[in-house]
């Protein structure tokens, strides 16, 4: 039995309790920078259990540390905060929570990423860390961070005096629930997820009579130009094989059939697995928007608002070699080799703050049938919800089993024996 296994005998028995607390995360939603409930329902459970508590950090972020004598310092966070989706997963601990947004709209809320998962599991190997404190040394940090969603709470907490609050890490893990089946745990070593950009770019004409066009000069038209050059950026600019990219996500334009608009914006969104490619993109944009501007005589420049920043995971391999053999001594088969994903974290800015190497892996939250079945079908994406789908729900358990269980052998395959 490995140190990891002697701790995770205990699961059995703490299980409910934290079951009981996932279902009251899931019907309690907060929205980025909002946690508060969440981070007081940590922190009573951490001081609980033994931990140095520091509030706060980053706004509603919080950390729990526990010094067990000599060893590694060893950081594990989990995210959360929700969404703003209206849920339709029909379970019977569904959100129907409403809040208000930074725009002081009403809107529903909902856990559609998982994050009340990932918090309760950081929360169980927590637990089963102080419950066990002869079986590892070192130090521990549970690090909960606020607004992942918006991209900018890892940032916040590091910015809001992280450093001073914790012991430096050696090591840094963290890791999501995804659309796999529940047995499965995935890692890679090297870029894992993208980074990501947004972009608002307002594009400006001269507004006229929509029966009179050449008095005018159509924002509508010169965008339509934009967007059809600018998907032909991934295709043309960058090398075969070399992931890239590029997505309007929204044209607005125009308020009436008969009437030739002001401006037009676009929303975009850029993926990228390294800086050189990010850089790469953003000014193939730019030069396509400014030209097509130009083109068209625009009477006044383009305006690019970047927002919505995330940085590239890009996960160490020493840390990757180490923590995928003890996820493989423990699940067997069931560890397996990530694909690189398009989608965005950004976890990595606190271990990057911080100086220290990290990993971040998947694990899953369905069916292993109902997975199969569909991967054999061809209906995955029918089948399985995204995250951020407004049906997304992971079987709880062994959903919950899982995630603790790899979160705890992480840790220990890091905190030395006493």
């Amino acid at each position: 039995m490995t140190a990891a296994d002697e701790l995770l005998a205990d699961l059995d028995a703490i299980e409910p309790w934290h079951l009981d607390l996932y279902q009251d995360l899931h019907r309690h939603p907060e929205l980025s920078f909002q946690e508060h409930r969440t981070a007081g329902l940590v922190e009573d459970r951490l001081t609980e259990l033994g931990y140095e508590v520091h509030t706060g950090i980053g706004g509603t972020g919080l950390v729990g540390v526990l010094r067990n004598g000599d060893g590694p310092v060893v950081l594990a966070r989990a995210d959360m905060d929700a969404l703003p989706v209206r849920e339709a997963s029909g379970l019977p601990y569904a959100s129907t929570a409403i809040a208000t947004d930074a725009s002081g709209h009403e809107t529903p809320v909902m856990h559609a990423c998982g994050h009340d998962m990932h918090v309760t599991c950081l929360l169980a190997a927590a637990q089963l860390l102080a419950d066990h404190r002869s079986a590892w040394s070192g130090t521990v940090i549970a690090l909960f961070q606020p607004a992942e969603e918006l991209g900018t709470g890892a940032r916040a907490m590091v910015e809001g005096g992280l450093a001073a609050r914790i012991p430096r890490p050696d090591v840094a893990l963290g890791q999501h629930v995804m659309g796999l089946p529940y047995d499965t745990v995935a890692s890679r070593p090297g870029p894992a997820l993208s980074a990501a950009d947004s972009i608002r770019i307002t594009l400006h004409g001269r507004g006229t009579h929509g029966s009179m066009p050449h008095f005018g000069i159509d924002p509508i038209l010169l965008g339509s130009a934009v967007v059809m050059r600018l998907n032909a950026i991934v295709s043309r600019e960058l090398a075969p094989g070399h992931f890239g990219v590029v997505t309007v996500g929204a044209f607005q334009s125009g308020s009436k059939s008969n009437v030739i608009p002001e401006s037009t914006t676009l929303l975009l969104n850029l993926r990228a697995y390294d800086d050189r490619t990010r850089k790469q993109l953003r000014a193939a944009i730019e030069r396509i928007v400014r030209a097509e501007c130009e083109a068209s005589g625009s009477p006044a420049p383009p305006e690019f608002d970047y927002t919505d920043p995330f940085p590239v995971t890009d996960n160490s391999p020493q840390v990757h070699d180490r923590v995928s053999a003890a996820f493989t001594e423990h699940f067997g088969d069931k560890a397996v080799l990530m694909e690189p994903s398009t989608g965005s974290e950004d976890f990595s800015d606190i271990p990057n703050g911080l100086g220290a190497p990290y990993l971040y892996w998947i694990w899953g939250g369905f069916d292993p049938d109902d997975y199969r079945r569909a991967a054999a079908e061809g209906t995955l994406a029918s089948t399985i919800p995204g995250n951020h789908a407004s049906t997304f729900a992971p079987v709880m358990e062994p959903t919950f089993r899982t995630g603790a269980s790899a979160m705890t052998v992480a840790l220990m395959s890091y905190l030395t024996s006493s």
